[in-house]
């Protein structure tokens, strides 16, 4: 895996950035959810008016205009190349694991409180680390998997309680 994102403006257009591109942009958080981004002497004030963490979604306002992106990662691309994309549909109260790995971290414990995006854990998988991310805020009901556990696809990895 490479670290490759594929950017998706409006479902018209679509840009292949690696970490390398990634890593030139000179950015600064400021206040409200902008974004000050410097690339090739070019000033850019973005802000972030809406996000969806869990599918990687953004509305995002540049100089006025107003954009819908989409950001896929390798493992995204993979996993769609492969045929295996869930839908945003598939949310339930069970996490399981996307593909077989190794369990590198559990981020959370039974009672944590946890918002959407948040991650839950962490997994192996083809050498490269995979985060977990929680599909809505709530309360981790129960863990079934331990750090260094091995698990194949589909393994129930915790479960998450909506909160009421």
């Amino acid at each position: 895996m490479t670290n490759t994102y594929k950017l998706s403006v409006n479902d018209e257009f679509e840009f292949q950035l690696d970490a390398q591109d990634v890593n030139s942009l000179d950015t600064s958080l400021q206040p409200n959810n902008k974004q000050h981004i410097l690339e090739d002497s070019a000033s850019q004030s973005v802000h972030i008016e809406g996000k969806d963490v869990l599918n990687r979604q953004y509305t995002v306002r540049i100089n006025g205009n107003r954009y819908q992106v989409a950001i896929k990662n390798d493992l995204d691309l993979l996993i769609e190349e492969m045929g295996l994309s869930l839908g945003a549909d598939a949310i339930e109260n069970d996490i399981f694991a996307p593909m077989p790995g190794v369990i590198l971290s559990v981020d959370v414990k039974e009672g944590d409180s946890v918002k959407e995006g948040d991650t839950l854990c962490v997994l192996e998988a083809m050498k490269m680390e995979n985060a977990l991310l929680s599909p809505r805020d709530g309360v981790i009901k129960s863990i079934e998997v331990s750090t260094a556990d091995t698990v194949e696809k589909n393994a129930l990895l915790l479960t998450l309680e909506p909160l009421s």
